[in-house]
C-alpha cells in the first residue's frame, strides 16, 4: 500500500482525492445509464468525456504550482477573448454561450471558473495580505469583467458562481470582515433594482421558486416533477432502472441538470447518504490541502476551488428539490456533459498540484 502510494505521489496524484473522484465518476455513469433510457452510447460518451478530464486532471497536476501562477494571466486572457468571440461567433438554444471549433463544442464560461480564481490568487500572492482596498478594487474589477460578459450572453447562473470562485479568492485571502457586510448590505439594497434588470424568464424562475403551483403545466413543471421523484425514492430507492418520473419521461432533462432528482428515486435516502459521503471526502481534502499549502498561493486557489465546487452540489441540488431557483447548473461528476465535467476535474488536478509539490515550490 505505501509503494502504492508513492508510486501515485510521485505521478502527482492524490490518492485520497482521487479515491473519491472515481467512486462519484462510478455512481454518474451508472445514474446517467438509467436516466438516458438504458442508452449505452449516451454513457460510452459520457466515459469518453470523463477518461479526457482525468487525463486533463492528471497532467496539470504535473504542473507545478510556481508554473500555474506564471501562467493565470495569459489563461485568463484567453478566457476573456473566448467570451468575446462567443457574441460574434457563439450557438445555443436561445442563448449564445457555445463555441464550435470543427468537431469540438464547448462553453467558454465554464473555464472561467477555473481561470478567475487562479489570476485572483494570481494577483494577491506579491501582495501585503490581508489585501488594501486598493487591491481589493482590481481583484473586483478581474472577476467583474467575465461576470459581465457571462451575463449578457445570458447565463446568470453561471456568472453568479464564476464571480463566487473570484470571491471566494478574496475571501480567503483576508478581505476585512466589515468590507463584506457592507458589500451585503449594498447587494441587498440594490436587490429591487436588480429585479427590474433580469430578463423575464428569469423573474419567473424566482416567482415559481416560491409557488410552483402557480404554472404547474409550464414554468413550475421542472420543479413539481423534480420534487416528487425525490421524495418518492423513500429510504432505500424504487430501484436501479425502476425510477416512474423518469422512465415515464415527466421529469425533464433528467440526464443533465435533473438528474440527482433520477438519483433520489432509484436509490432514495440511502443513496444520497453516499453520494453524499463521496463529496465530503473530495471537499474536505480540497480543504486539507488548502491548509497544507505552503504559501499564500496555494493556500487561497486550493480553498476557492473547492468551494466553488462546494457551490456547485450546493445549488444543483437546493434548484432539484425546490429550495433555489432554477438555473441550469448541473451536479458536479454526474450530469451529463463536457465542459463543465473537464472543468471540474482539471480544477481538481490544479488541487493535486497543489499537494504533492509542497516540497519543490520556488517562485519567482
Amino acid at each position: 500500500m505505501d509503494s502504492q502510494r508513492s508510486f501515485l505521489f510521485r505521478l502527482h496524484i492524490d490518492p485520497q482525492l482521487l479515491g473519491g473522484v472515481l467512486i462519484l465518476c462510478g455512481l454518474g455513469l451508472v445514474v446517467l445509464y438509467s436516466a438516458a433510457d438504458q442508452s449505452i452510447q449516451i454513457v460510452t460518451r459520457q466515459a469518453l468525456r470523463m477518461s479526457i478530464g482525468l487525463l486533463a486532471m492528471v497532467v496539470i497536476a504535473q504542473i507545478s504550482p510556481a508554473r500555474l501562477s506564471r501562467l493565470a494571466p495569459v489563461f485568463y486572457l484567453v478566457g476573456v477573448a473566448l467570451l468575446l468571440a462567443v457574441f460574434l461567433f457563439g450557438t445555443g438554444r436561445g442563448a449564445q454561450r457555445w463555441l464550435e471549433i470543427g468537431m469540438i463544442r464547448f462553453q467558454p464560461s465554464e473555464i472561467m471558473k477555473i481561470a478567475v480564481p487562479l489570476t485572483v490568487s494570481w494577483f494577491l500572492y506579491d501582495r501585503v495580505l490581508p489585501p488594501n482596498f486598493r487591491t481589493t478594487t482590481f481583484a473586483l474589477i478581474i472577476i467583474f469583467i467575465p461576470g459581465i460578459l457571462i451575463i449578457e450572453q445570458p447565463d446568470l447562473g453561471t456568472a453568479l458562481l464564476v464571480m463566487a470562485a473570484g470571491f471566494f479568492a478574496l475571501f480567503f485571502a483576508g478581505v476585512p470582515w466589515r468590507w463584506i457586510f457592507s458589500a451585503l448590505v449594498v447587494a441587498l439594497c440594490a436587490a429591487p433594482l436588480a429585479w427590474f434588470l433580469m430578463h423575464d424568464y428569469q423573474r419567473q424562475r424566482v416567482l415559481t421558486l416560491f409557488d410552483p403551483q402557480q404554472d404547474p403545466l409550464g414554468s413550475g413543471y421542472h420543479i413539481i416533477q423534480a420534487t416528487i421523484a425525490v421524495g418518492s425514492g423513500g429510504i432505500s430507492g424504487k430501484g436501479w432502472l425502476n425510477g416512474t418520473q423518469s422512465h415515464l419521461e415527466f421529469l425533464p432533462e433528467r440526464a443533465t441538470d435533473f438528474i440527482f432528482a433520477v438519483y433520489c428515486e432509484e436509490f432514495g435516502f440511502i443513496g444520497v447518504l453516499i453520494l453524499l459521503a463521496a463529496y465530503a471526502l473530495v471537499l474536505a481534502r480540497g480543504l486539507r490541502i488548502a491548509m497544507n499549502a505552503q504559501d499564500s498561493f496555494g493556500r487561497v486557489l486550493a480553498a476557492s476551488l473547492t468551494m466553488t465546487l462546494f457551490i456547485y452540489i450546493f445549488v444543483n441540488m437546493g434548484m432539484v428539490t425546490g429550495q433555489l431557483p432554477v438555473v441550469g447548473v448541473p451536479l458536479p461528476l454526474v450530469s451529463y456533459g463536457g465542459t463543465s465535467l473537464v472543468t471540474i476535474l482539471a480544477g481538481l488536478g490544479i488541487l493535486m498540484s497543489i499537494q504533492t509539490h509542497r516540497r519543490f515550490i520556488t517562485y519567482s
